[in-house]
């Protein structure tokens, strides 16, 4: 059921022939995915599909997203759904494929992960119909370049980012993704030349409403680290990284917030993201949180 290939620096790519969202597994299988995850695995399930249905497939297209609007998301805790269409049909049809991604997503992290299930928190549902690879935008917006994800507007404060995807593009195309170096070797590169966020700023960028809560020194690096990776051709250019091909039908699970990526082409995709307070982790000290703070010698959220 599990297989493994090391890229070239070794984050593991883990390979789980399941085809249905909550697999089981043995509970030494359980722990083995979960220390791989936390370790910078990313986990590859090639036989699942997320099923879209023949009459949701039309809505599979760029059409279903307001003009403006990079893709479409759904928010499970309020029902809200953001960047669609006004077309009353087509907001129906994608909140029930999102929902449904969601509640799958949800099964699948539990059925692999069960040491987070008391501490993780859904957050944002999207589907992503735009191809990555012709799209125009500034370097720091550019997810061709590697980086570490990190939210401008919306500091997780140090917990994790967990993400589910799956490409769902019916020409059957493959979605492309570099793979680069580890968190520490990212870390400790760049690092050593960020400055400290001023006193006060968290709340001022809170009272402006640039941010939704307070922006951690933990965020305020993560999101340095974010912009100085894909803002340093050289690093670009010489940066260890193995590249992914990302059938349509698969899906993969990846903590995006420490394995470094990109993404070089694709469309059509469904991501889920959750949120997991270091706490929860099987071993917090692998977190990005506790690196960064084991490198800078202070706490740092």
């Amino acid at each position: 059921m599990f297989g493994e290939r090391p890229p070239a620096d070794g984050v593991g790519v883990h390979r789980i022939d399941a085809d249905r969202w909550q697999p089981i597994l043995r509970t030494e299988q359980q722990r083995r995915t979960t220390q791989a995850l936390e370790e910078g695995a990313l986990f590859l399930l090639p036989r699942l599909a997320f099923e879209i249905g023949e009459y949701e497939r039309p809505h599979l297209s760029v059409a279903c997203v307001r003009a403006g609007a990079k893709h479409v998301a759904f928010d499970t805790r309020t029902g809200k759904l953001r960047g669609a269409t006004a077309d009353p049909d087509e907001a129906a049809a994608l909140r029930a494929m999102l929902q449904r991604y969601a509640a799958q997503s949800s099964a699948l992290v539990q059925s692999l992960f069960p040491h987070y299930t008391s501490t993780l928190r859904v957050a944002r549902t999207s589907f992503r119909p735009f191809e990555t690879s012709g799209r125009v935008s500034s370097w720091r917006k550019d997810d061709r370049r590697l980086h570490v994800d990190a939210f401008p507007s919306s500091p997780n404060q140090g917990q994790r980012l967990l993400r589910v995807f799956s490409n769902v593009d019916p020409r059957g195309r493959n979605r492309v993704w570099n793979l680069g170096e580890s968190f520490e070797a990212v870390a400790s590169r760049f690092l050593p030349a960020i400055p400290r966020p001023w006193p006060g700023e968290a709340h001022v960028l809170r009272a402006l409403r640039i941010t939704r809560n307070l922006r951690t020194e933990y965020d305020h690096i993560m999101l340095q680290l974010h912009d100085r990776m894909k803002a340093d051709d050289a690093y670009q250019a010489s940066a260890v990284s193995a590249q992914l091909k990302l059938a349509a039908g698969s899906t993969w699970i990846v903590q995006t917030d420490c394995v470094s990526h990109a993404a070089l082409s694709g469309q059509f995709m469904f991501e889920q993201t959750f949120l997991l307070p270091v706490e929860g982790m099987l071993d917090p000290a692998r977190s990005p949180l506790r690196i960064l703070e084991r490198l800078a010698g202070r706490r740092l959220a």
